[in-house]
């Protein structure tokens, strides 16, 4: 009995507890939410503050607690009751690291340009492929929207302006220290930690020969020690159509009143007839069959015998209703684009775990997408999963490895400027039945559901329609098209810990991307039904391979110098394979989508393999005095197979240098947290010619059939001497902190020249090829870029956050040779190409146009050109006559994000814009919507409202030209479709609440639940209604591509 009361008194003593409870403040006072409370040597013994700052909890007697927040200085202190404790800004925490080439680097001694975004800024955004949440987003990027479609084209990056006119622009992609081909859809955003984006000569020497573009470094999420924490999401969304349309004349009656018109007045002013009998042939020409008199084919009123569908005053028949038997069809207008767009369900799930101890950390993450296109027959689907560990074996050895994978199917609908469904949306005019309907009106249907107007005499209902004939909305429905991918990347490390100073890493990844493609033609309607279906397939792999052998040393002399340095090897090995072919006459539609499916054989097989391979030996030096005056210096020796073996070496290099002016004892300032000043000089080379092709150092030939023999036919002429651009990059910026952090900022000024620049030299065709390329060239981009954020309010309960960026930055080509000085235009000497001059002194993609000289006096279009003999300028009626204006710079005076963030209670908002003002663009859609039908350009398109403004002998005062059937090039291109490039767009915004947790904890175990609704892709606006330039950098307005959709959606997330 005495031993149990010992064992029992023993027990009770053990298991003794008190409360400890109290309030964190930060240094002004304000409650701080979120804080970390737990005993210390027991993690699960803990709890956070709730928003009034206060925390309670039970803990054993004698015990210390550990109240910590990033960015603050952890403290311990006794467990009692009523605590009152005060956390103080730890500025070593606050010193950010991120990662830069082949390591990483504190915000405070880097040297270089760099902008980083956290994951939480990516995952605001419902995103395919990660870098969309890029736009907007970094000082320097400038972005085209890419493909509307699900699943479609990554978007065009440039940064600090274009730097070349044949070669690649777009920035190297690293992820996870190795360079990446795998395609952005890939990558799943839910797994991606950070994205760095690296701008200067300091940050991107080191990647030598791929990184002239600047370079984009994706670190997908890490293990963390510590008990296993699981994080789960969902997202359910709509898709629906994101374009705004042009003010096009959508009523049937409306339309058919424009066509009169146009007609009416060649009628009535040209050939001269009475207005009596204009009006009646004008009414007989327009609802007739012959287009080359303005027929349009279908007449889908039904009015009184003996009466015209249009009166002599312009106006429609008020006793015309909609809808007219013909041939025992009903003719009734359809709205194209309500037809072939819906709205679409987008759902995403995610789900990671990560944990771990000291030795071992183990992250793993599912994923899955289904975003549904807006268009029919299109969609994307994605299975992705991840494993990324690593382990402490021992003191002197750390690896790792990191392994992707994701299988993918996506559908997309053809972009091609006349065939896709978006053109025939766009182009067709109002009047048109998309479907056959039988005398009642009813949608007639066969086999294959709805029958559809095809606008021919050889199908229902037999009647011709003069735009886009033979083609129909159904062809894009059962006209099939799917690729099928596996995407596997993986990454092994170790880490070798020589000495304390002296640490070698060993890198190696591969990845392997396959596709495999089929389309159809499908064998019932349309240009496929002649040859009973057709069916091609295709299958590419991409393979590649890097290994990287990596020296780390770092050593303190003294107290104050800081010194590290880095050197390696890197070896890069590329292989793309393709192989197509076509047959047709196939057997069974629906059930079989091989080659063997059909009999007759498209006689287009073919296949061809490519290969890259880069290697380079690499320094980088780092020095720091004091934590106040930092200094690097890298080089880098490349070589790039893409260049004759005599010029496959070249060498790059940077310096850089940063005082941090703030840590100066004699530095006093109230306003002013942290200052430094920074400057970078280097070269990089830039070998992405891969887009003119990857053996221009010598002659092509291609192996042909000549009657089943072997034959070489000479293609190309190659250069022995061809070689890398090579890009100068000059970088001086400052960074600051004011107001205790409440604005922060970076303004930087830069300088880019590139040398050596790739250029096309034409030859006479008698020496029988077209002509060569040759390194000649020079071009500097010079600019400044701003970045700010700022924190009007940070208080217990809210915080509300501001940032913008800006890029301002003139290009100019600085050298041409001889050779390519083919013109002389305003004193500028150069070559014309297509609708562009590019000229020595001249920003490239300069506007080479036609200009318009308003209206004559009889209505009709007038442009400039320059008498030979006097040299005085005058005008022309005839659109060949004109001569050539160098008509304004395409490339924009500003351009930028900005958004805002408000936290209040649980509650969060957010929104971001992305922006761009000035540069001169070309508006094709709206030119195509003003052009005059003539004979040889049929009617029946889609028309602009403004047409109703044109000329006319009533209303003289008009700009537009007149509105008369044949009356050729008026909508031919000229500076009078020249626009202002500027553009908003409000990306995104988003509303959410994170439930507390003292809510949360009664779910079994949730830390942490947040709700949202957000909207991407809400709105833009520009110059003119339905312009869009989001899609290029070149000044070319979006027309008939899909634009980005709209997409409504609410999610949660959770952490156990």
């Amino acid at each position: 009995m005495m031993l149990l009361a010992l064992i029992l008194i023993g027990t009770g003593a053990a298991m003794a507890q008190t409360q400890a409870s109290g309030t964190v403040t930060d240094q002004q006072g304000e409650p701080m939410i979120g804080v970390t409370v737990h005993v210390k040597g027991n993690t699960t013994t803990g709890t956070i503050t709730d928003i009034d700052g206060k925390f309670a909890l039970s803990v054993p007697k004698g015990s210390t607690l550990v109240i910590s927040y990033v960015g603050y200085k952890t403290q311990e202190l006794p467990a009692t009751a009523g605590m009152k404790v005060v956390l103080t800004d730890d500025t070593e925490q606050l010193d950010e690291v991120f990662v830069v080439a082949y390591g990483t680097s504190k915000r405070s001694a880097f040297t270089g340009s760099a902008t980083v975004i956290n994951s939480d800024a990516l995952t605001k955004k419902q995103a395919t492929n990660v870098v969309q949440a890029l736009a907007g987003q970094v000082a320097g990027l400038q972005m085209t929207s890419g493909s509307g479609q699900a699943g479609g084209d990554a978007p065009t990056m440039l940064l600090r302006g274009i730097s070349s006119i044949s070669a690649g622009t777009g920035p190297l992609i690293i992820v996870d220290g190795a360079p990446y081909d795998g395609g952005w859809n890939n990558i799943n955003p839910a797994d991606v930690e950070s994205i760095s984006v690296l701008k200067d000569a300091a940050s991107n020497a080191l990647y030598g020969a791929r990184g002239a573009n600047g370079v984009i470094i994706i670190t997908t999420k890490n293990a963390k020690s510590g008990e296993a924490v699981i994080t789960a999401s969902a997202k359910w969304g709509a898709n629906t159509r994101g374009t705004i349309d042009y003010d096009y004349i959508k009523d049937p009656g409306q339309y058919y009143e424009a066509q009169y018109r146009l007609l009416y007045n060649k009628l009535r002013y040209v050939d001269k007839l009475s207005a009596d009998a204009a009006h009646a042939q004008a009414n007989q020409d327009m609802v007739g069959n012959v287009k080359e008199s303005g027929g349009l084919g279908y007449n889908v009123y039904s009015y009184p015998e003996g009466q015209y569908l249009v009166g002599q005053d312009g106006k429609l028949n008020p006793n015309a209703t909609l809808g007219r038997v013909v041939n025992g069809y009903m003719l009734k207008p359809d709205n194209w684009t309500d037809e072939a767009y819906s709205t679409a369900l987008r759902q995403e799930y995610n789900v990671n775990v990560t944990g771990g101890n000291e030795n071992l950390q183990l992250y793993t993450s599912f994923g899955y997408l289904k975003d549904d296109g807006v268009l029919p027959n299109s969609g994307y689907e994605r299975y992705s999963a991840r494993v990324k560990a690593s382990q402490q074996a021992k003191k002197w050895l750390k690896y790792g490895v990191n392994v992707g994978y994701v299988y993918s199917t996506s559908q997309a609908q053809s972009e091609d400027y006349s065939t896709d469904i978006s053109a025939f949306t766009r182009t067709m005019g109002p009047i048109y039945p998309v479907y056959v309907r039988d005398a009642n009106g009813n949608i007639l249907t066969d086999a294959n559901g709805k029958v559809y107007d095809f606008g021919t005499t050889s199908g229902k209902p037999g009647l011709s329609r003069p735009v886009l004939p033979n083609s129909s909305i159904q062809s894009s429905i059962i006209d099939l098209q799917k690729t099928r991918a596996n995407s596997l990347n993986g990454t092994a490390f170790a880490d070798i810990s020589l000495t304390n100073e002296l640490k070698f890493t060993v890198n190696a990844s591969t990845s392997v991307l396959g596709q495999r493609y089929f389309s159809t033609g499908n064998p019932y309607y349309g240009f496929g039904a002649e040859q009973n279906g057709t069916i091609s397939v295709y299958h590419y792999r991409t393979t590649t391979l890097n290994l990287q052998q990596l020296l780390n040393y770092s050593h303190t002399f003294g107290d104050s110098h800081n010194f590290s340095a880095l050197l390696g090897h890197e070896y890069y090995k590329y292989n793309y394979v393709q192989l197509s072919a076509s047959k047709r006459n196939m057997f069974s539609y629906w059930g079989n989508h091989e080659l063997n499916g059909a009999v007759v054989d498209g006689k287009e097989a073919n296949s061809y393999a490519n290969n890259y391979n880069t290697e380079g030996y690499f320094f980088r030096g780092l020095y720091d005095y004091n934590g106040k005056y930092f200094a690097s210096a890298s080089f880098r020796r490349d070589a790039s197979s893409r260049f004759h073996p005599d010029h496959w070496w070249g060498n790059f290099y940077s310096l850089g240098g940063a005082y941090l002016v703030s840590n100066e004892p004699w530095f006093k300032s109230k306003a002013f947290d942290m200052l430094k000043i920074k400057f970078s000089i280097g070269q990089q080379g830039n070998d992405n010619i891969g887009a003119i092709g990857d053996y221009y150092y010598t002659d092509i030939y291609r192996i042909e059939n000549s009657n089943d023999d072997v034959s070489l036919t000479f293609h190309d002429k190659g250069k022995r001497n061809i070689t890398w651009e090579t890009n100068t990059n000059v970088n001086l910026g400052a960074e600051f902190e004011l107001w205790k952090g409440k604005l922060t900022g970076d303004v930087e000024f830069f300088y880019r020249k590139t040398t050596d620049m790739l250029n096309w030299f034409s030859v006479p065709l008698s020496m029988g090829y077209s002509g060569y390329f040759d390194n000649i060239g020079d071009m500097t981009n010079k600019g400044v870029e701003v970045d700010l954020h700022y924190t009007p309010i940070k208080r217990k309960d809210l915080v509300w956050t501001i940032n913008l960026n800006m890029t301002h930055y003139k290009n100019r080509i600085t050298y041409l040779p001889d050779e390519k000085k083919t013109l002389e235009v305003d004193g500028y000497h150069g070559y014309m190409n297509g609708s562009r001059f590019y000229g020595q002194d001249l920003p490239i993609n300069t506007w080479y146009l036609r200009r318009f000289a308003g209206v004559s006096p009889e209505g009709l279009s007038q442009w400039y050109y320059k008498d030979k003999t006097t040299g005085e300028e005058k005008t022309t009626t005839t659109y060949s006559e004109a001569d050539y204006y160098l008509c304004g710079d395409p490339n924009p005076d500003l351009y930028g994000g900005f958004g805002s963030s408000l936290s209040f209670r649980g509650f969060d908002f957010s929104a971001q814009f992305s922006y761009t003002i000035g540069g001169k663009a070309i508006d094709y859609g709206y030119s195509n919507l003003m052009s005059n039908p003539t004979a040889a350009n049929a009617s029946g398109s889609n028309v602009h409202k403004d047409v109703f403004d044109a000329w006319s002998p009533e209303n003289t005062g008009s700009n537009i030209p007149r509105w008369y059937f044949n009356d050729l090039n008026v909508g031919s291109v000229s500076d009078r479709f020249m626009i202002d490039g500027t553009y908003l767009n409000l990306q995104n915004i988003q509303l959410g609440y994170t439930l507390p947790e003292n809510l949360t904890k009664r779910f079994g175990g949730v830390r942490n639940l947040r709700l949202y609704v957000s909207c991407d892709n809400v709105y833009y606006w520009t110059k003119r209604k339905g312009f869009d330039p989001r899609n290029s950098t070149t000044g070319v307005g979006a027309t008939r591509s899909v634009s980005p959709y709209r997409t409504y959606s609410a999610g949660l997330s959770l952490q156990f």
